[in-house]
């Protein structure tokens, strides 16, 4: 057995390792400091995090495997950023709660973790700090919700949010009804319901190999979750043993794969930030382009709002994840290894389908190219993404003129003026929403339709944007535009009545302006007026240091890994 890095702290019979166990013998008995593994529950649970509010129950369960296989569990609160309540977003704290885990983690007598996520943020921000102190860890997910209903219908959360709300801009439903709905869609513990962000990530954290396989999208509610999660403490305590670090199982391997099950699943545009974060903590070379090239070509099984119909129990009770992994198991590198130490594609062996309407056959997809298409041009020379399984297929190759709006407010308060000079052939625009500009780079880009063409039945139009789409929305955006407009990208020299030409068969985004022309144009003054400039505090660090889409919007000083390096005694 390997040297415990706990006892760096707890060994011997000096000042330093008495004060060391002293102060934990609250209960520990002397035995807990002859070697057995410190294992941490790094837990997001909060009241105000409320797809992560059950995680302290999971935690417990979690610690009764750890004990049962020998180990002393710690539960270790880390920062928990909730997608739903933060302002003014959760992404501008995902970096940050990333770098406190790091931390507490290297800071700490442990051997290893256990990270406890759900919402959004959670999951992404857990695995990049485990990742650069890269100390054995596995992820227990916290589980979707199960669906609620209005008016006997099924309720997707986030996606149907989006549409109802349309709706009542309309005057399709009214607002009384749209409040009723309310109290219907959350109809449980556990987070989004859809193939939103949190479901995405949940699903990919296993396909990268971090979870216990078969665990990833098991409803919150379930017996099976609290089940999984005591199996998991004690696969923690072997992880220690054995000394497997996520650097051994999140290879270049293992990213490609989770770029095929993002294509299968019809996955959340926002995986591209984060796989591409996380593989930057551990020096994985992987780019945007990688999801265009490996996952582009991949079927859309996975009949999921909200580019399906059907829900997240609903994949659980089809066969689930590894259902769909079988379908794509040519695809996947089948040396890339989970947390068990064995690849995943042996963890497929019996995986079946129980229903062909929820998971489809490879032979019969939903749509034959899904995944992630990278585009480029003179609006987006470092890349924007597009997902083409959410958008109306008539409007990937399209040509209108833009419709400018300088920022989120500039966007709320002329979208619906009867005067805006908008047809269903025009581009919305948004700018100043990126990393720096906003800042964050917030879930804005589905923009809502004006009202004049809500009322006349448009459901959809081209909405270009430099920021980020809720992984439940839908609809012809591009997203990502890099370089942001506040870091000098060209979205913010277009005009309203540019032509803007979309054209994703070719993967191209373009302002149709004469090269010279464009070349001399200024960047939008009023733009620039509403760009962050925070004068302190994290969101100062941030806007200074932090890189665009295109490379994961880390910070520049968190790429990278400092290892699990013991630091000067603190006494």
């Amino acid at each position: 057995m390997h040297p415990r890095r706990s006892a760096q702290w707890y060994a011997g019979d000096d000042r330093n390792s008495y004060i060391h166990r002293a102060w934990m013998r609250r209960g520990l008995p002397a035995d807990a400091f002859d070697g057995r593994p410190h294992i941490a529950i790094a837990n997001t649970a909060s009241d105000l995090t409320p797809c992560n509010a059950h995680l302290d129950e999971v935690a417990r369960s979690v610690a009764d495997g750890i004990h049962r296989a020998g180990g002393v569990p710690l539960n270790l609160p880390v920062v928990s950023i909730g997608e739903t309540q933060v302002r003014p977003t959760a992404m501008l704290w995902r970096n940050m709660a990333a770098m406190a885990i790091e931390e507490m983690l290297r800071a700490n007598p442990i051997d290893g973790v256990v990270l406890l996520g759900g919402c959004d943020k959670t999951i992404p921000a857990l695995l990049m700090g485990a990742a650069s102190v890269d100390l054995p860890a596995v992820v227990m997910p916290g589980g979707p919700m199960l669906t609620g209903t209005f008016r006997g219908v099924p309720l997707g959360c986030g996606t149907d949010v989006w549409k109802l709300s349309e709706e009542v801009r309309a005057g399709t439903l009214s607002a009384a009804e749209f409040q009723r709905s309310e109290s219907s869609m959350i109809r449980s513990r556990g987070h989004c319901n859809t193939m939103g962000t949190a479901s995405t990530m949940g699903l990919l954290a296993e396909v990268l190999g971090m979870t216990l396989p078969g665990v990833a999208g098991t409803p919150a509610p379930d017996s099976r979750l609290l089940e999984a999660a005591h199996t998991t403490g004690v696969l923690a305590v072997e992880l220690v043993d054995a000394d497997r670090r996520p650097s051994a199982v999140m290879t270049r391997g293992s990213f490609l794969n989770a770029i095929v099950a993002l294509a299968a699943l019809g996955g959340s545009t926002n995986a591209v930030v984060h796989l591409l974060a996380i593989a930057g903590r551990l020096g994985v070379p992987l780019s945007q382009d990688d999801f265009d090239t490996t996952g582009s070509g991949v079927p859309l099984l996975v009949d999921l709002l909200p580019a399906g119909r059907f829900l997240m129990d609903d994949l659980y009770r089809a066969g689930g994840l590894h259902a769909v992994l079988a379908e794509v198991r040519d695809l996947l590198d089948p040396a890339a290894i989970t947390v068990t130490g064995r690849p995943l594609a042996d963890h497929l062996g019996d995986a079946r389908v129980y229903d062909r309407e929820v998971i489809r056959p490879r032979a019969e997809p939903l749509r034959p190219h899904a995944g992630i298409a990278v585009l480029y041009g003179n609006l987006a020379p470092d890349g924007a993404v597009v997902k083409p399984a959410a958008a109306s297929p008539h409007l990937l190759r399209h040509r209108g003129p833009a419709v400018v709006f300088d920022s989120v407010e500039d966007l709320h308060a002329r979208l619906d003026d009867p005067d805006l000079d908008v047809t269903a052939d025009s581009v919305l625009v948004l700018r100043g929403c990126g990393p720096k500009g906003y800042p964050g780079m917030p879930e804005v880009s589905n923009m809502p339709l004006p009202a004049k063409l809500l009322e006349q039945g448009v459901r959809d139009m081209v909405r270009v944007c430099d920021g980020r789409m809720s992984g439940t929305a839908y609809g012809t955006v591009v997203l990502h535009v890099a370089p942001e407009a506040a870091a000098g990208g060209p979205l913010a020299r277009v005009r309203t009545g540019d032509m803007i030409v979309l054209d994703v068969a070719n993967r191209r985004l373009d302002a149709d302006v004469p090269e010279q022309e464009w070349a001399a144009r200024e960047p939008s003054p009023e733009a620039a007026k509403a760009y962050a400039a925070p004068a302190r505090g994290w969101e100062r660090l941030y806007v200074e240091t932090v890189g665009q889409a295109d490379t994961g919007a880390d910070c520049d000083f968190l790429r990278g890994s400092s290892g699990d390096r013991v630091s000067r005694e603190s006494h």
